[in-house]
């Protein structure tokens, strides 16, 4: 029997949704075919689609009038179109997807380096559960806020680091846009899509309100991670535990559940976990603005080493959240540290690809060119192609040029206000304390994980 799956999503989430997944099935039921639909509604994604599900389908049809994100069907013949076809004719689009299932159609993927990292994050992705995977949900969205402001900052120093402070000039225009707005908003985004990866659409208004009062009473971002969860599994509860009539569900996701979850949520953010919070976040302040000397370079090894470790998995992007947090507590050390951290595996693998060819293959040779893009644009993901192949050298390497590169830029006391952009930021003026040691530093890093790669990795026979 063939199988098909479907995800169907409107922008309401609550009529068109079900009624063309109801469409589908029947019509599937009518040609004796295998259905199974995901809906993607206003109280979130029910009948959710397993990774078996997928595997055994023959095709896929998506009918939304929403993003729905397709990483998962990679390899599948795939019939997309508007929620309203489904309900128009479910049958013409059920064979439309029998007929490109028959012809072999497939997603094609690319062997270059962008394409083999764009797979392993998505597999990576796919691995992520639990509170894990509900932190990088809040994190992927907080980070474009994070980008642009911290951008919008940067260029506000390019008229002077005071120039700010000057009523309605340019400069204070955009600090007015990076710290007033984006920056203001980082938290309550962070806190709100964590909200929203445990509880779905739900979750959001909790959440972002509890972010917000972390913000406001001083909490920062570990209290926006509190709130976050809280809003999340707080709003799930109430979503399992209410039961209304069914000619009431329709207030659940609009009324019922982001009221009493907000309610909630912030008393326990004003009277009870807030407190606290801004007591441990005034005490790390404190100790990251006083630290010098041993504790420093102790401070740079562990974070530089942390973002080689797993280049992009959960432990680097621990130590990326952590200097993004310390961003809107004008603390620029650890960001600093962390770029260039970053930025050293991609280049220390492509100038070993480039000095010493007989040790690498020739697809990593070539793979190592685009590397120094990915490098100096601070996309640490580019070395995990040469970690796959050979972890047990590579790894290493890269976390000990990492762990120097981090160390040398906490000795040398540089502070970076922008949380991105690898190299292309580095010219603004005022954006970073030290540039010439920053560089040094960087280099450092990268020389060292090359040549570790030369001592590390057997010629290849020719």
């Amino acid at each position: 029997m063939k199988k098909i799956v479907a995800v169907t999503s409107c922008p309401t989430g609550i009529a068109h949704t079900y009624m063309a997944s109801e469409s589908l099935e029947e019509a599937a039921k009518k040609m004796d075919l295998e259905m199974k639909v995901e809906t993607q509604g206003s109280v979130g994604v029910e009948n959710e689609l397993n990774d078996q599900d997928i595997k055994e389908a023959d095709a896929v049809i998506i009918a939304a009038d929403t993003n729905v994100s397709k990483e998962r069907f990679a390899g599948k013949p795939i019939v997309e179109v508007a929620v309203a076809d489904a309900i128009d004719d479910a049958e013409a689009l059920i064979n439309q997807a029998l007929e490109k299932a028959e012809k072999g159609e497939k997603t094609e993927i690319n062997s270059n380096l962008q394409s083999q990292v764009s797979d392993e994050k998505a597999k990576r992705k796919e691995k992520r559960s639990g509170p894990y995977k509900h932190l990088m949900t809040g994190v992927s969205f907080m980070l474009p806020f994070v980008v642009a402001g911290g951008l919008s900052i940067a260029l506000s120093f390019v008229f002077g680091i005071n120039a700010a402070e000057q009523e309605g000039s340019l400069a204070a225009a955009l600090m007015q846009i990076g710290g007033s707005s984006a920056f203001a908003l980082m938290v309550p985004i962070l806190a709100g899509y964590i909200a929203f990866s445990i509880a779905d659409r739900p979750g959001i208004a909790p959440g972002m309100i509890g972010g917000m009062l972390a913000s406001s009473i001083g909490a920062g971002f570990l209290g926006g991670i509190i709130a976050g969860f809280l809003a999340g599994y707080l709003t799930q509860w109430l979503k399992n535990t209410i039961k209304l009539p069914k000619n009431l569900q329709g207030l659940m996701p609009v009324l019922v559940l982001p009221f009493l979850s907000s309610l909630i949520v912030g008393l326990l953010m004003i009277y009870l976990i807030g407190p606290p919070v801004e007591g441990i976040m005034n005490g790390l302040e404190n100790w990251l603005n006083g630290m010098t000397g041993t504790n420093a370079v102790l401070l740079g090894l562990i974070l530089g080493a942390m973002m080689a470790f797993d280049m992009g998995g959960p432990v680097n992007k621990a130590a990326y959240t952590f200097g993004i947090g310390l961003l809107g507590s004008e603390i620029y050390g650890p960001m600093a540290a962390i770029m260039a951290a970053g930025m050293t595996p991609p280049l220390g693998l492509a100038l070993a690809t480039t000095l010493f060819k007989n040790r690498f293959t020739r697809q990593e040779i070539e793979a190592g060119k685009p590397a120094w893009f990915m490098g100096i644009s601070f996309i640490t993901e580019g070395a995990i192609p040469f970690a796959a192949a050979d972890p047990i050298r590579v790894i290493p390497s890269i976390m000990t040029g990492s762990a120097v590169t981090g160390a040398l830029s906490m000795l040398f006391g540089v502070g970076l206000k922008a949380p991105h952009g690898g190299i292309f930021v580095l010219p603004i003026p005022n954006v970073v304390t030290n540039l010439g040691l920053y560089a040094l530093a960087i280099v450092a890093g990268t020389v060292i994980t090359a040549f570790m790669l030369r001592v590390l990795k057997p010629k290849l026979e020719e």
